[in-house]
C-alpha cells in the first residue's frame, strides 16, 4: 500500500481516537518525547500501561467479590489505574476511575460493581484502538515511510 495513503489513515484514525475522547493531550506529549534515540517509546510506555492495567483490573476484580469488601484497598488499585491511563492519555478509562472512586468514598458496592464493567469495557476499546494503530504504524514504516 501506499505511504502516503497509509499515513493519511494512520493520521485520520488518531484524530478519531482524540474526537472521541479515547485519547487526551497527554498522548500527545508522550509521542513528543518519542525520537530517533527511543524510536519505540509510546509503544513501549502503552506496552506497560497494558500489563499494569491487566493487574490491577484481575486486582479490582478479586477485591470486589470478597465476603467484605475493602474499600480502601479497591479505591487503591482505582487510583493506580486512574494514575497509569492519566499518564499515558487514555481520557475514558480516566474518567470512569473518577467515577469509580467516588463510589469507593460512598462504599456503594453496586456503584463499583457498575464502574468495574465500564472499566473493563473502555479498558478494552482502548487497548484495541492503540493496537490498531500500532499496526498502522508498522505498515508505515515497511511500505518504507
Amino acid at each position: 500500500m501506499d505511504v502516503v495513503l497509509l499515513q493519511r489513515r494512520f493520521s485520520e484514525y488518531l484524530t478519531s481516537l482524540f474526537n472521541e475522547g479515547f485519547l487526551d493531550e497527554q498522548f500527545k506529549q508522550l509521542q513528543e518525547l518519542q525520537d530517533e534515540n527511543s524510536p519505540d517509546f509510546v509503544f513501549e510506555v502503552v506496552t506497560l500501561f497494558f500489563e499494569d492495567s491487566e493487574r490491577l483490573l484481575n486486582e479490582l476484580a478479586k477485591a470486589l467479590v470478597q465476603p467484605s469488601v475493602d474499600f480502601q484497598k479497591v479505591d487503591a488499585h482505582v487510583h493506580q489505574l486512574k494514575g497509569s491511563s492519566s499518564s499515558i492519555g487514555a481520557g475514558r478509562v480516566k474518567d470512569v476511575c473518577i467515577h469509580f472512586r467516588n463510589f469507593c468514598e460512598e462504599q456503594n458496592i453496586e456503584g463499583c460493581l457498575r464502574c468495574m464493567q465500564q472499566i473493563k469495557h473502555e479498558y478494552s476499546l482502548v487497548k484495541n484502538k492503540l493496537e490498531n494503530l500500532f499496526r498502522l504504524e508498522q505498515q508505515i514504516i515497511q511500505a518504507g515511510g
